[in-house]
């Protein structure tokens, strides 16, 4: 009977323990995976609270005009700088002029129904940038340039809830 000696034979190496490069490879692209699978979401959900966020700073400028209409009798001008008026109002209607989330630094646009200016629409430019509101009709229905338009009014509600 052969006997097999368990002891370490001289000169053998030692076997060092560790990933291999393609184990490291396979990892890698796992991650890529999941990482190109969470961005897109990400970035919709991301998109989803600036829509939110457009949506509740819209109806509160609609209840700070309404507001300003009771006090002055009038509404806002529509000047670019139109919640000047609501900033500056007395007693304090807003504090400071809300800025559109899907710009820069540019504040939500109002428009008037033709004299008697009796209907107005408050609406951001939306996801794609360049969505408006450009027409409120005597009976306060509003025309949207795109269906990514936000957008609050007196007369005709958006639609796209």
């Amino acid at each position: 009977m052969n006997c097999v000696s368990l002891k370490k034979q001289k000169g053998a190496t030692k076997m060092k323990r560790g990933f291999t490069l393609i184990e490291l490879m396979i990892v890698m692209a796992v991650i890529a995976i999941l990482v190109g699978i969470a961005l897109p979401q990400f970035r919709g959900m991301q998109e989803e609270g600036l829509i939110a966020q457009a949506k509740a700073e819209l109806t509160t400028l609609k209840t700070a005009v309404e507001s300003y209409y009771i006090h002055t009798g009038a509404y806002p001008t529509d000047s670019a700088t139109w919640q000047t008026a609501l900033t500056t109002a007395s007693p304090t209607i807003v504090r400071v002029a809300l800025i559109d989330p899907f710009t820069a630094s540019a504040q939500y646009q109002i428009v008037y129904s033709a004299a008697p200016r009796e209907y107005y629409a408050i609406y951001s430019v939306g996801t794609t940038g360049t969505a408006s509101v450009s027409l409120v009709s005597a009976a306060g229905v509003v025309t949207e340039s795109a269906p990514t338009c936000i957008f609050v009014s007196n007369g005709d509600e958006d639609t796209d809830s």
